[in-house]
């Protein structure tokens, strides 16, 4: 099939261009949010390939894949045609609602020719769907390899704008944490974050490239997740598959990927300080949990079913 795509959640699209099909990525002048085009830093296969939005109208496109509200509007605007109607469609729902607790309901909530593909069960569980088709694809992770070594007795953290988003990405939380050990934060814009939160445990490693991410991530004893409200944090899979015991604040879907052998759960900081401490202590421990939370990982959210489970549906909204 040849899929017409944009490149919004890195990891997220990384997994899914390694599929099978041609994958249509809008790419702008200025690569801004509507027209990214290809990742610059992680590797894509060949078949991810780059299509600027004017010459949309005469490709052959068999199924839009649509991330954002606007997209169903941009994609009229730059194919001519319309989701659900002259063009199979289905709508990816990376996020939780915006909730907690609200009645958060669906941009496509009142169409049933454009099915919902939830991330987690948690979030299809959450959302108010309305009348459209929905399922759940679960995520799937290009495997980095068992990389653990866990040389550096401190705990891990990946979050971006950390700052911005403190209060979901459990931001405020951290220097609470950093008793159990010290805290080496990477992602975007992490920079300041020792000054803003006046703590002095935690190191920020700013926008390292993937790989390198990866390598310095593996260095680190245990993982931690403070994460409030989130879908499914694809950072904490990718350290599951790197073979690292996790310590994650019991929201959303946690609970359901992190089994008990794999790691500490729970809503409890003195539960949470003590893991991260007991893990940071104890490198035998870690490295058993850290074979488990792999174990895990790759029974659940192999690349593989990720890929089969979206080309099934793929072929089921094209039909």
């Amino acid at each position: 099939m040849r899929i017409l795509v944009w490149h919004r959640h890195g990891s997220w699209t990384t997994s899914f261009v390694h599929g099978p099909h041609t994958y249509l990525v809008p790419a702008t002048a200025d690569r801004g949010p509507d027209g990214r085009g290809r990742s610059q830093t992680v590797t894509w296969p060949d078949n991810a390939v780059e299509v600027e939005p004017g010459r949309l109208h005469d490709e052959r496109i068999d199924v839009v894949v649509l991330q954002r509200p606007d997209e169903l509007e941009l994609t009229r605007l730059w194919t001519g045609r319309r989701p659900g109607v002259d063009l199979p469609a289905v709508y990816v729902e990376h996020d939780t609602p915006r909730g907690p607790a609200g009645p958060d309901r669906h941009p496509v909530a009142d169409r049933d020719d454009i099915p919902i593909a939830h991330v987690t069960h948690f979030n299809q569980m959450w959302w108010d769907n309305g009348r459209a088709p929905n399922t759940v694809i679960e995520h799937g992770i290009v495997d980095p390899g068992h990389r653990w070594t866990g040389t550096v007795p401190h705990a891990g953290v990946v979050v971006n704008e950390p700052v911005r988003r403190s209060h979901i990405a459990g931001t405020d939380l951290l220097p609470r944490l950093s008793r159990g050990a010290p805290l080496d934060v990477f992602g975007m814009q992490v920079r300041d974050l020792p000054q803003v939160l006046g703590c002095d445990r935690i190191t920020p490693h700013e926008d390292l490239p993937q790989p390198k991410m990866h390598a310095e991530l593996a260095a680190r004893r245990v993982y931690l997740h403070p994460y409030r409200w989130t879908s499914l944090g694809l950072a904490l899979l990718e350290a599951m598959h790197l073979g690292m015991p996790v310590v994650a604040v019991a929201a959303t879907e946690v609970s359901e990927a992190v089994p008990p052998e794999a790691g500490v759960v729970s809503t409890r900081m003195d539960a949470l300080i003590d893991a991260v401490a007991a893990f940071t202590a104890d490198p035998d421990r870690a490295r058993e949990a850290g074979e488990a939370a792999r174990r895990a990982v790759l029974s659940r959210y192999s690349l593989e079913r990720f890929l089969t489970d979206w080309t099934a549906l793929l072929h089921e909204v094209r039909r």
